[in-house]
């Protein structure tokens, strides 16, 4: 049996020197105990930067009164950090999810220090990074010092996650549950998505599709389909009970063949039970899950993502409200491209017609400052409750009908008058 000497987080944290950089363990997970303990050394420190994708959890040293001390950097903004980055107490980095790991190793941004949260070491001395593999591998790759916080709630996940013992320079036992998110379940209007998303699903397809309503709602209307497989992103609970009615079973992929295949994952303890050393999950660097080269070999991928606005000629902003940073870039590009390359293929992108306080989401002109995603030539359905716009290979007139067609009833006419400004009549 490895084992390794356990040290407090206090003395842990003591290896941070003023001026490091930071990478933070992703999601579910955020390595908390360790935030928390550097938390407690801010008056002995003073430049240092966390870099990280969406964490969870308190996140202490993004309060105003800790500004030159620390400086958040995110990949992707969570609901955790978003107001700080809009108030200009935190930074984004806008960033394709594929790129980071890369961006990590060729040290652009170099890496002092990986905070992360392990499995503890099997008889073999080997821990797991569990849900969350991502670009936290790159980040231990690639740091000069390693802490961990070794977790027995952790699950110990196959794939790219597996770092020996002795990869790591200060291990912090904790015994805390991690961080589980309950799925949302989905409004009327939401349910409605789901089924029209799901007419468009084959069987054999390989799906992507992340955590939220709606993408909930897609797999509760897919019990009748057949020979699904999944490489996605991330995952959460839905995949479980299409997995066990034997909806999802993966002999179609042409990449791992029979496996789920997924960057990260975040859910209920159910779902980390249920990838806890279960070798139909694999769990792989997110440069790798997320490259279109990868993506587009399996057949008929179907890509379900989300977006904040879409304008008439199919432009997509999915992570801002004007210039107001709301989420990030993530793997939408990553996977709208490779589904759309793929044979079969179908990128789809999912919303509500309008917010909750009743504005149009289809819109003429994005609000000003909002930033595109995924633009107009890669787009090819757009999904409402109203119904499914299908634009690719359309021309300007075309797509405009088809988006009126799917905006909701209060708002057609407008868009419409709107419209013809620009296009004429159509």
């Amino acid at each position: 049996m490895f084992t390794k000497e356990m040290i407090t987080a206090e003395e842990a944290v003591r290896l941070i020197k003023s001026g490091d950089n930071i990478y933070v363990h992703t999601a579910a997970a955020t390595p908390e105990t360790l935030l928390k303990s550097m938390v407690g050394r801010a008056n002995e420190l003073s430049d240092v930067h966390l870099y990280h994708m969406h964490i969870e959890g308190e996140v202490q040293h993004i309060q105003p009164k800790y500004q030159g001390i620390f400086t958040d950097h995110s990949f992707f903004v969570g609901a955790n950090v978003r107001k700080a980055v809009q108030s200009g107490l935190a930074d984004y980095i806008p960033i394709f999810y594929s790129e980071v790991p890369s961006v990590l190793r060729r040290r652009i941004i170099p890496i002092d220090i990986a905070m992360v949260q392990v499995s503890p070491p099997d008889k073999h001395g080997y821990c797991s990074l569990g849900v969350s593999v991502e670009a936290s591998l790159a980040a231990v790759q690639s740091a000069k010092i390693v802490i961990a916080q070794i977790n027995p709630n952790m699950p110990r996940t196959h794939g790219d996650g597996i770092i020996h013992i002795s990869m790591i320079h200060a291990a912090v036992w904790t015994d805390e549950p991690i961080h589980e998110t309950i799925p949302a379940e989905p409004s009327i209007e939401e349910q409605l998505i789901g089924k029209y998303v799901a007419s468009l699903i084959e069987d054999g397809a390989t799906l992507q599709t992340g955590i939220g309503a709606i993408p909930n709602a897609v797999l509760k209307c897919l019990n009748h389909h057949k020979k699904l497989g999944v490489h996605t992103e991330m995952f959460s609970d839905g995949v479980i009970d299409l997995v066990e009615k034997g909806v999802i079973t993966g002999e179609c992929k042409k990449t791992h063949p029979g496996k789920i295949v997924s960057g990260f994952t975040i859910g209920t303890r159910r779902l980390y039970d249920f990838i806890d050393d279960n070798p139909l999950v694999a769990m792989l660097d997110i440069e790798y899950v997320n490259n279109t080269a990868v993506i587009r070999k399996n057949p008929k991928v179907t890509a379900v993502n989300s977006a904040l606005e879409v304008d008439l000629m199919g432009q997509i902003c999915a992570d801002s409200i004007g210039s107001l940073q709301y989420s990030g870039v993530g793997g939408q590009m990553d996977f709208i491209r490779g589904a759309s390359l793929s044979e079969g293929g179908k990128p789809i992108i999912a919303l509500c017609s309008t917010t909750k306080n009743g504005e149009s989401k289809i819109v003429n002109y994005l609000k000003q400052g909002a930033d595109v995603v995924t633009t107009r030539a890669h787009v090819h359905f757009i999904v409402t409750e109203y119904g499914i716009a299908e634009l690719y290979a359309k021309n300007l007139k075309e797509r405009a009908r088809a988006l009126i067609n799917i905006a909701h009833p209060n708002h057609r006419e407008v868009l419409y008058n709107e419209a013809i400004k620009v296009l004429g009549r159509f």
